[in-house]
């Protein structure tokens, strides 16, 4: 008999003083579970109860252990469930990174959607623009808005494309210009995580052309660059979704139409699993699912 059980027995046996009634509740024979504790006992070299005919009793050392395993025994029982919970579809904790927009908008419904159908489920969620490191942020997967991965030690899902637009504020000398190499690196509005600058590619189907954008300003904000933009601080390179409300209420208008930025990827990245976990697997399906009917946000 493994040590485990054994303390498993002799703790409830502790609890219950009867032996008969430990039987029944671990569906042994009352014999298997003298035999149990006698293994114990002789193991550990000590008496752990006073035997009667009518009941057992702990001994001075039986208390002693009992306290002492008691505490480990709960750590063992929880580690034991979390594994068992981690291997199932339906139960278990998800640490989810996500960039900042799509955790405040596309994520909170999706999530109640998902509880409604695994209400065992639970999540920590954190938010951030920044690409962080999902193995040694402990995260089960992380959403990201970037572009095609090229992290060679982590598995990635292309879900969808996001495209990006060339913003500026109407009225402002950005408007009225015909070809992008009317536009200086200080007229250019970073995008970056790290608050650096960013090279912007751009084509018209037929030829590229490269810009060096964040001499003057960088942000690794989409809302900061959208509002500098609005404000006439300079032209902003940004997915729909960072864009949209200004677009609508006529704050910014697409400029360059011609010339198409590259597409973001939108993407489920995973620590290196040999196999995805049912619970993340699970997630990652139903994510998927929902994700085209938000999908008029992100354009």
């Amino acid at each position: 008999m493994n040590d485990y059980k054994a303390l498993k027995i002799f703790l409830l046996a502790a609890e219950k003083r009867n032996f008969a009634q430990v039987a029944r509740e671990l569906d042994m024979t009352p014999a298997g579970v003298t035999r149990a504790i006698a293994a114990l006992e002789y193991d550990l070299g000590i008496q752990l109860f006073v035997r009667t005919t009518r009941q057992v009793s702990l001994t001075t050392d039986g208390a002693i252990f009992a306290a002492q395993v008691q505490p480990a025994v709960a750590v063992l029982d929880n580690a034991r469930r979390d594994v068992r919970n981690a291997n199932k579809a339906d139960q278990g904790r998800l640490r989810i990174s996500a960039p900042t927009w799509l955790g405040k908008t596309i994520l909170p419904p999706i999530l109640s959607g998902f509880r409604e159908l695994y209400p065992k489920m639970s999540f920590e969620i954190s938010l951030s623009d920044g690409l962080v490191d999902i193995v040694d942020g402990d995260y089960d997967l992380a959403i990201r808005i970037s572009s095609a991965p090229s992290d060679k030690f982590t598995i990635w899902r292309k879900i969808s494309v996001v495209r990006r637009v060339l913003v500026a504020a109407p009225g402002s000398r950005f408007h009225a210009m015909e070809h992008p190499g009317q536009l200086s690196p200080d007229d250019c509005l970073a995008y970056s995580g790290e608050s650096r600058r960013e090279t912007w590619v751009l084509s018209d189907g037929g030829s590229s052309m490269t810009i060096s954008a964040g001499r003057a300003f960088s942000a690794n904000s989409g809302e900061v660059l959208a509002d500098m933009a609005a404000d006439g601080a300079g032209v902003a390179m940004l997915p729909g979704f960072h864009v949209a409300e200004h677009l609508r209420t006529g704050r910014l208008v697409h400029i360059l139409r011609e010339w198409s930025p590259q597409d973001l990827w939108l993407t489920l990245y995973y620590p290196p699993y040999q196999a995805l976990p049912p619970r993340i697997a699970s997630f990652s399906k139903f994510f998927e699912r929902q994700l085209p009917a938000h999908m008029a946000m992100l354009e």
